[in-house]
């Protein structure tokens, strides 16, 4: 009962299919009061002084603050903030991107919705993808699972974890008993050295977890940090490695193919970070029924995640 009721109060707050969408944000207007309500739940709140209060509102979207008088709006700060590109727009293309079980390419997003430029679905692609991350959100718990993984082309003349030019990925994800799979992360890292994987564990995963690797030295210390380490060294175990640590490989297996089915293999480590993000905001929302859910909780993260410049895109700065 008292998990329809919460159903029952989330319905109203976004729509439930596109004809829903369509009479909610038929104009930019629409769209920028239903910002107002994701940014400002409990009522407006000065960005300068704080101070709370219904705001002024004068021409051109801006809302002026009743106390110390300075003028904001409601995309001032947030992945919206200077776009030329209208909000109904933008959330078409959050529809889209959250109701496509796999994704969309830049291509495929210039197509559907109709925009001038290649450049602008990219960036707006982009955009989204880094407010796939919640700010502050929980380290993974329990026991997880550690490994690494390599995406690129074959190389020749380079043994085990050596590479010369593959991306190095790290990944962790929760493991579930007596079966099953919670949430993940995962990383590009610089090399397999402690300096990179310890570093990434600290970040991910929960002091007091218990924390599964295989027997590979750049794991070694992770006691002093306050986990339970239980190391699987696979030439011991007889077992290949996907059946001694399943999580990480399935993960592997799916984040690659995912990789070249939605977007062809061609994406620039340089901006693989960005794609894995996308990767993991899917992935620990797999078993949402409501697509209209992924896209309300993208909004809300698109609305709190600081404002990214197209030219910090293209540099990589993050």
């Amino acid at each position: 009962m008292r998990e329809e009721s919460i159903h029952a109060v989330l319905s109203h707050d976004y729509p439930q299919n596109w004809a829903e969408f369509l009479s909610w944000f038929g104009n930019n207007q629409a769209c920028a009061k239903y910002l107002e309500t994701l940014r400002w739940p409990d009522g407006f709140v000065c960005p300068a002084c704080t101070s709370k209060g219904a705001p002024y509102r004068a021409s051109r979207a801006r809302l002026i603050c009743h106390a110390c008088r300075t003028q904001t709006s409601v995309t001032a700060g947030t992945i919206f903030d200077g776009t030329r590109t209208p909000l109904t727009t933008w959330f078409a293309a959050i529809w889209y991107v959250t109701t496509q079980k796999n994704g969309v390419s830049a291509l495929g997003l210039k197509r559907v919705l109709g925009l001038g430029s290649y450049q602008t679905a990219w960036t707006i692609l982009h955009k989204l993808r880094r407010a796939m991350v919640r700010p502050g959100r929980e380290r993974l718990s329990g026991t997880v699972e550690v490994d690494e993984t390599y995406v690129g082309g074959e190389e020749e003349g380079v043994r085990g974890r050596q590479t010369e030019t593959k991306a190095i990925l790290a990944i962790a994800i929760e493991l579930h008993e007596p079966k099953g799979y919670g949430r993940v992360r995962v990383r590009q890292i610089k090399d397999v050295s402690s300096a990179s994987l310890i570093p990434f564990i600290v970040d991910t995963v929960e002091p007091g977890s218990t924390v599964n690797t295989d027997g590979w030295k750049g794991y070694n210390g992770l006691a002093k940090y306050g986990y339970t380490h239980q190391k699987t060294v696979l030439s011991a175990t007889g077992d290949p490695a996907h059946v001694a640590m399943p999580g990480v490989h399935r993960i592997a297996s799916l984040l690659k193919r995912w990789l070249m089915g939605t977007h062809q293999g061609a994406v620039l480590p340089v901006h693989l970070d960005d794609y894995l993000d996308e990767y993991t905001f899917r992935f620990n929302r797999r078993s949402s029924k409501s697509r209209g859910l992924l896209f309300y909780r993208l909004l809300q993260n698109a609305v709190v995640v600081r404002h990214t410049s197209f030219r910090a895109i293209v540099d990589c700065q993050r």
